[in-house]
């Protein structure tokens, strides 16, 4: 027989599933449990594994004083709770997306950009080779608005918009494949580790 714990997962997997049947209190009252507890989980997660390790302990363990610069920034980010002084929260949010966007534009040229442009620069010698240049070139010739997309330039920006048209079908067609892949867990744990073994048990 399952024990508890199997029942509970069983029972809440069919109660979200009945939202394919129709929209009910059962699914959206389970649908607020489910934000909850992850909201509640990374919270504490980001406590154990960020804040303590990362703020409290070098502030008051080791003494590294410059932390309280962070430590009142963050602190800062809680005014838009207030009636008065939301706009002190403006502040460390301006300061987080600066520093963010700096650190990862450097992470996005090196990991994203020059690999594409080296994957590009191939010699033609396979179809495979020419396919993957024209369809780069004609996809950022769609993206050139310099001029109108007419003659040769507006052949090439429909070609592209034919690329991107492939690609988002590919993107899609794998994002369904992994939601049906976590579909077919779900399916397979109703069946095969609570379903099946209580049947089992009844018999």
């Amino acid at each position: 027989m399952p024990h508890a714990g199997v029942w509970v997962a069983g029972l809440l997997t069919l109660v979200i599933f009945s939202f394919l049947y129709r929209d009910n209190p059962v699914y959206r009252t389970i649908e607020h449990v489910y934000v909850g507890i992850s909201a509640g989980y990374y919270i504490a997660v980001m406590w154990h594994n960020v804040l303590v390790p990362n703020l409290l302990m070098p502030l008051l363990q080791d003494g590294h004083w410059v932390l309280v610069v962070p430590a009142a920034l963050s602190l800062l980010l809680f005014t838009r709770f207030l009636p008065r002084g939301g706009w002190l929260a403006r502040w460390p949010i301006a300061i987080y997306v600066g520093v963010y966007a700096a650190i990862n534009l450097q992470q996005y040229v090196q990991g994203d950009i020059l690999p594409q442009a080296q994957a590009t620069i191939v010699p033609l010698k396979t179809f495979g080779n020419v396919v993957i240049v024209a369809g780069t070139l004609t996809t950022l010739s769609y993206f050139f608005f310099s001029r109108e997309h007419r003659g040769a330039l507006g052949v090439s920006a429909r070609i592209g918009i034919w690329f991107l048209m492939i690609s988002f079908g590919a993107a899609f067609g794998t994002t369904v494949m992994s939601r049906m892949s976590l579909v077919i867990a779900r399916a397979y744990f109703v069946i095969h580790e609570w379903l099946g073994p209580a049947l089992a048990a009844m018999r």
